[in-house]
């Protein structure tokens, strides 16, 4: 039975769900597309618009090439939501229908999300020497009472810490794991997780994970077992998830975090305290230890003033945007110190007599000289062809540095280790094309609507399918698109606009909103004009970076139906809420990316050199791309009403506004605000 005919009225799951079930034209012609892409090991871009149903789409042919072929497939999402879905409710459905059990799905995550139970004992045994301060020592009395109960020892299941980087005294890690020698090997709930991975012919992990993969088999290991087929889900967001994985970032919290660990002096307490010199073996074992806590705290010393050079350079303006052009800004003077550090515990190891001592000591030692290594590189700029920046976090008391480096473009990174290998691809998303064709619009024209997607990731010749969404959008949404606002370049005055523009459109719906910014500036800003009259108007107000993580935010907007939730980056993708409680977006203003960011300002250039127009070929279409998951954030289901609201003039008045409209679902006219009054009115 094809893909299709599996999803079409009188296949078994039209058998399986009854007289509810509806096929969907959009997804049958995706799963006979995705079936040919895996029979072909080609690569496939499929743009499939909300309610398609995706997941069923490309998990059936999927699941056809495991049973009837031998083969494994992995599937790889940006959300732990997605995974979830998949996990826990499409594939049970999936194999009841098929009824088949040599099905063996499986979801993968990294090494460091497991219980060392090794580690963990040591940990409490040391618990009084190794750490600082109760709160940390509660902390880890909870993840002892965790771990008798725990079935996967995976933090998903670890409910929340007081102090959660105590987790890293407890969780398994490579450069410390005992293999068979440990006496927890059977138990250890990372090797049940790899064996059970190794037997599974269908794994579900998230995009980092894969891309880690991709990145330790040009060395000749991996994470995951061989595959003979990958499928990309939420795949819009793979070329970031790339670049962060094949740059590299050091940040002080994350150097000052080891130093810390290995020895607090403000608490005389840490790993190195915690060594016992009877377990060093030689008379000098006490010297030994207090040569390695002197020579932390001299990396200690040296890393307030390396990140202090740094943040002073970027707040004195002298590296435009935080971009790092030339080597030699700030001397490397960290390197050195940390790579002391890493030869100082490797000696230490290689007197201790006991086995738990050499694989912590060896763990520590090999992470300090990790960090000298990415300390030498960013400084250096070693690493070809990419962009170095230096940024300063103050969304938390005080400003925190890091330094960052990153390919200027992944594309050909993923063509070597992604799309030139003998797999079958597929990428899928709602938001791939930069435009919707027209009603019988010529094949090559609709294709052209992948071009920058194909370009900016290296799948030039890939298939494409653009599939639209079975919702009515003319029926369901309104788009408003407020011209009379002012001109977002000029910050000032679109700002004080800003606010009574949300106000009127938010008690239009009675709330029920989602505001979406494009700079967490201008959302602090909005948050603060916006507190007074909304709690006036007996609205909850829930903002990003206050009152906990996304999914918190998320739940008690779903909980209230007059909340209005103010975000920007991650809100702008990656949530479904469903029915009545969201229904108003508001876009603040369109979603350009600053022209100062250094990763974006080396691709102008590049581009720049190749005789090309960065604003027309770059800029665009990465807005329009994040125009369109703003607008998606709305209909969810075909019963989902509400309003969109633009509230940046320039989607009526710039020469590129069509291009943004007619990356929207087809038939939606826009009711263009042009005054107050009518705005009132509206």
């Amino acid at each position: 039975m094809s893909a299709s005919a599996f999803l079409d009225l009188g296949g078994p799951i039209a058998r399986l769900m009854g007289e509810t079930y509806e096929p969907r034209p959009q997804q049958l012609e995706m799963a006979s597309a995705v079936a040919q892409a895996l029979e072909d090991k080609a690569c496939l871009l499929a743009e499939a618009g909300t309610g398609v149903g995706k997941s069923f789409a490309y998990l059936v042919p999927a699941i056809e090439r495991i049973l009837n072929h031998g083969e494994k497939v992995v599937i790889a999402t940006h959300t732990i939501a997605l995974q979830e879905q998949l996990i826990h409710k499409d594939i049970p459905v999936l194999m009841e229908a098929f009824a088949n059990d040599k099905l063996r799905p499986v979801l993968v995550k990294g090494r460091g999300n497991y219980l060392s139970i090794r580690r963990l004992g040591l940990a409490s045994q040391r618990a009084n020497l190794l750490l600082a301060n109760e709160p940390s020592r509660r902390s880890l009395r909870d993840i002892e009472d965790w771990a008798y109960q725990t079935d996967d020892g995976s933090l998903s299941t670890l409910p929340a810490l007081e102090r959660p980087e105590v987790f890293d005294h407890a969780r398994s890690d490579a450069d410390n794991c005992m293999g068979r020698k440990c006496p927890h090997y059977e138990d250890c709930f990372y090797q049940s997780a790899r064996r059970e991975a190794e037997r599974a012919n269908l794994l579900i992990c998230n995009h980092a994970l894969f891309f880690a993969d991709l990145a330790l088999r040009a060395g000749g290991a991996s994470i995951l077992p061989d595959f003979q087929h990958v499928i990309l889900d939420e795949a819009h967001g793979i070329e970031d998830v790339a670049s962060e994985h094949f740059g590299l970032s050091l940040t002080a919290g994350r150097v000052h975090f080891l130093l810390r660990t290995l020895f607090d002096e403000r608490r005389r307490k840490g790993y190195l305290a915690s060594l016992n010199p009877a377990n060093l073996g030689g008379q000098d074992a006490d010297n030994m230890i207090e040569r390695a806590i002197m020579d932390v705290l001299r990396a200690g010393s040296t890393a307030r003033d390396f990140f202090d050079g740094w943040l002073t350079l970027v707040e004195s303006g002298e590296i435009a945007g935080g971009r790092i052009r030339e080597t030699g800004l700030v001397e490397n003077t960290l390197s050195p110190p940390l790579r002391e550090v890493s030869v100082r515990l490797n000696t230490l190891k290689q007197r201790a007599t006991r086995e738990e001592d050499i694989f912590e000591l060896n763990a520590y030692s090999r992470r300090a000289a990790e960090l000298s290594d990415i300390a030498e590189i960013l400084c250096d700029h070693t690493n070809e062809k990419s962009v170095y920046w230096a940024d300063v976090d103050r969304s938390k008391g005080r400003p925190r540095v890091s330094l960052a480096c990153a390919p200027i473009e992944v594309a050909p990174v993923l063509r070597e280790h992604l799309f030139d290998k003998p797999w079958g691809t597929v990428l899928t998303s709602a938001t791939l094309a930069t435009r919707t064709p027209a009603e019988d619009e010529p094949f090559e024209r609709a294709e052209a609507a992948f071009a920058f997607c194909m370009s900016r990731l290296g799948c030039e010749g890939a298939r494409t399918l653009q599939l639209g969404s079975p919702f009515d959008y003319t029926r369901q949404v309104e788009l408003y698109i407020d011209r009379s606002m002012p001109d977002p370049r000029d910050p000032e005055r679109f700002a004080s606009a800003l606010v009574p523009r949300i106000l009127d459109h938010v008690i239009a719906t009675d709330g029920g909103a989602f505001c979406l910014f494009t700079s967490y500036a201008m959302l602090r800003r909005a948050a603060s004009l916006l507190a007074e009259p909304l709690d006036a108007l007996d609205m909850p107000m829930l903002v990003q970076g206050d009152g906990g993580p996304r999914s918190t935010l998320i739940e008690r907007f779903r909980d209230d139906p007059r909340s209005v939730l103010l975000g920007t980056s991650s809100f702008w993708q990656g949530i479904d809420i469903r029915g009545d409680a969201l229904r108003n977006v508001i876009i603040t203003r369109l979603p350009f990316e600053p022209p100062d960011r250094p990763l974006t300002e080396a691709r102008c250039e590049l581009i720049k050199q190749r005789a090309g127009d960065p604003f027309r070929q770059d800029a665009i279409p990465r807005a329009v791309i994040r125009f369109k998951q703003g607008f998606g954030r709305l209909i969810r289901s075909t019963t989902d009403r509400g309003r969109v609201v633009v509230l940046d003039p320039r989607l009526v008045t710039a020469r590129y506004a069509k291009l943004f409209l007619a990356a929207l679902p087809p038939g939606i006219e826009p009711i263009v605000l042009s005054d107050d009054s009518t705005h009132s009115k509206a």
